[in-house]
């Protein structure tokens, strides 16, 4: 009981706001913390939101986001003018997309580029490796069926190699992509958990991904489902394909790491979850789910994204400091304790700011959830101090990444 009390998004704010306060009593060996810099933070975040949306009218932070080149959606117009036999197959087919294309969108490094034959737009970033995925799904990269192509199946996942995905993502020497066997690794060992796990994955002879549309579709109660649920069956489903990461009785933690600060009398002594990409996957099942007819409901009760756009917008704008600035020069493993209190206070804060910017804006907590508030936004705002900043707009810190966690 007590790993899974760590796979649930109430313990990651928990222990985030924990990790806060420890942050500003001056408890953190690396970091110091100035909330009164987050006044500022959120009029810079509410400048960046009316400049983006006029109409104050923000979608929710999830990929479906980043498949629009120059404002044009490259995957809605054209699913929905597809015959679909019932609401569950198309919600089956976007879960399989969006799962592969969040887990391939951990930070893609600097140089790193995707010209895209059908805009003629060159692409980087996020933006970049959601079009190559999306085109890689397109094309029936990730499916064993030719005649199928718009599909994730387990077979085609575990064969996936590090040159599949090099060609998909047209990667070469001098267009380095971070984490490129790390990204293929963890497709494969997906696809050998859609295998091993045929009671969320298998429907009908079909073992993917998509399968755990029907599993959330058949936990919903009178057509409405809660958010934390979607986290909760993720990190279950997901739990065995991070490798290396920390177990607790057995159990895979995923995206949970440790630090001293973080005192327990038991044994989740020192563990911080963070769970950042299966939250933002999370948010990216949404939109499937309602267009399959269910109301998904205490969308805030997922947490903020603790990766480096929105903790590099509260350590530019002055947020979060390092006691030590050299430490901006060196190279960090996603597991130092520098990083953990980092992440951790990332995403409390985010939970401070966003009453702030609602309040800048004069919108209610129902017009514009924290999903709305992520989009609009901190990340953008994250990317637009970056930029202000520093050449290339990178983070403030150099993580070393294996590819699947920023």
């Amino acid at each position: 009981m007590q790993a899974q009390g760590l796979l649930t998004p109430a313990a990651v704010r928990e222990r985030a706001h924990e990790m806060l306060e420890i942050g500003v009593a001056g408890g953190l060996d690396h970091w110091r913390v100035d909330l009164d810099r987050l006044p500022e933070t959120a009029r810079y975040v509410a400048s960046v939101i009316r400049d983006q949306y006029p109409t104050l009218a923000v979608p929710f932070h999830a990929r479906w986001r980043h498949f629009a080149v120059d404002g044009i959606d490259l995957w809605g117009p054209v699913a929905d003018s597809r015959a679909w036999p019932d609401a569950a197959t198309r919600a089956r087919t976007e879960f399989d997309l969006a799962i592969v294309s969040v887990l391939l969108d951990a930070g893609s490094g600097p140089g790193w580029r995707y010209q895209d034959a059908r805009t003629g737009r060159t692409l980087t970033r996020s933006e970049g490796l959601a079009i190559a995925s999306l085109r890689m799904f397109e094309a029936g990269a990730f499916s064993s069926t030719p005649n199928d192509p718009w599909r994730v199946d387990a077979e085609a996942l575990s064969r996936l190699s590090a040159a599949d995905l090099a060609k998909g993502f047209q990667v070469s020497d001098a267009n380095p992509l971070v984490g490129l066997e790390g990204r293929a690794a963890l497709l494969r060992r997906l696809g050998d958990q859609c295998q091993t796990r045929p009671d969320l994955f298998a429907r009908a002879d079909t073992a993917r991904p998509g399968g755990l549309a029907d599993v959330l579709i058949s936990q919903a109660s009178h057509g409405a489902l809660p958010a934390p649920a979607i986290l909760e069956l993720l990190l279950e489903a997901f739990g065995p394909v991070w490798q290396d990461r920390l177990s607790l009785g057995g159990v895979d933690l995923g995206d949970c790491w440790k630090h001293p600060a973080m005192t327990r009398d038991d044994a989740t002594d020192s563990l911080v979850p963070i769970h950042k990409l299966s939250q933002w996957l999370s948010y990216s099942l949404v939109e499937p789910l309602q267009t399959a007819g269910l109301k998904v409901i205490d969308l805030d009760g997922l947490t903020g994204l603790a990766e480096y756009r929105n903790g590099g917008l509260f350590t530019d704008l002055g947020v979060l400091t390092l006691k030590d600035p050299a430490d901006a020069d060196k190279a960090w493993p996603v597991s130092d304790p520098l990083v953990v209190g980092w992440r951790a206070m990332t995403v409390a804060l985010l939970d401070r700011i966003a009453p702030l910017v609602r309040t800048e804006l004069g919108v209610s907590a129902e017009a514009m959830p924290l999903a709305s508030v992520l989009e609009g936004g901190t990340w953008a705002a994250g990317r637009r101090a970056a930029a202000e900043r520093r050449p290339g707009g990178g983070p403030p810190l150099i993580i070393l990444s294996d590819g699947t966690v920023f």
